[in-house]
């Protein structure tokens, strides 16, 4: 059995909207990134306690910090980073989560990836190192213009830090829109190292985000493959259908549950029991 979640900001900024959502669609899990359009590096203690009751009360979890980390460029400061790393491995304790969703580091595109590949490799570690001190596993999210931004750089960033506390979390959208075959390519390469998912899928043809299989994300492929094994985890709905507001991707309700919908449908059709 699968567990589904999702990032709360794409339905509103509100956690009362995230919640009545995500309970309507079955859901009681929640990929924490910004609240009351506050980023969740940035929350005060009475905005964490206050989440903590509120998803108790309503019987919600955390699935995992959607956090910025390592979404910066590589030669930026890298001090405030590490502070809020600190903060980031203490939320993520008091709203009992394990898990901490980061990056690899933009670097420019004008040069080869290897060029920065050592302060990438410094840098993650050092947040690693963090984080397992703290009992916290650290996911990986492949995304566009980072050093891990192509499978091969990921299952170098995995293979060189080599720590059961740095995982990777699987984005099959976000390898299609830089030009990567999800199932064909990337998965071979990083699936016994997956420890979460993104959920959302693109078209190859012009980048376009979709509702789970009807993109070129082979999601269908890779979750039947991933769950043979025997995997139970998370699948985390981040639909992207449509990019406004401050707190990033914002999908908005009704875009937000076309996407569930199709996920459940695509499970279905695999025999996968979720909850």
């Amino acid at each position: 059995m699968v567990t589904l979640t999702g990032f709360g900001d794409e339905i509103s900024p509100d956690l009362k909207e995230q919640m009545d959502v995500m309970e309507s669609e079955g859901i009681r899990h929640i990929e924490l990134r910004a609240v009351w359009n506050t980023g969740v590096h940035k929350l005060s203690e009475e905005q964490r306690h206050k989440i903590k009751e509120e998803t108790q009360r309503r019987g919600f979890r955390i699935s995992s910090l959607g956090s910025g980390l390592g979404k910066i460029k590589v030669d930026d400061d890298f001090g405030p980073h590490v502070r809020d790393c600190e903060v980031l491995i203490q939320t993520a304790k008091f709203l009992g989560t394990p898990y901490i969703r980061i990056f690899s580091f933009y670097v420019p595109q004008e040069q080869p990836v290897t060029a920065h590949r050592d302060e990438v490799m410094r840098r993650v570690r050092v947040l690693t190192e963090m984080a397992a001190a703290e009992g916290i596993v650290l996911g990986h999210e492949n995304e566009r213009h980072i050093y891990g931004e192509k499978p091969e750089q990921c299952r170098d960033l995995l293979d060189t830090i080599n720590s059961p506390s740095l995982r990777a979390i699987f984005d099959p959208a976000n390898f299609v829109q830089a030009g990567v075959r999800p199932f064909e390519d990337a998965w071979p390469i990083l699936k016994n190292d997956v420890l979460y998912f993104h959920i959302k899928d693109a078209k190859r043809a012009d980048g376009r985000v979709t509702p789970a299989g009807e993109g070129d994300g082979g999601i269908k492929a890779i979750l039947s493959d991933k769950l043979a094994s025997g995997w139970e985890g998370f699948l985390s709905l981040e639909p992207h259908l449509k990019i406004a507001g401050p707190a990033g991707g914002y999908s908005g309700p009704l875009a937000f549950k076309t996407a569930a919908q199709a996920l459940k449908r695509l499970l279905d059709e695999i025999g996968v029991r979720y909850h």
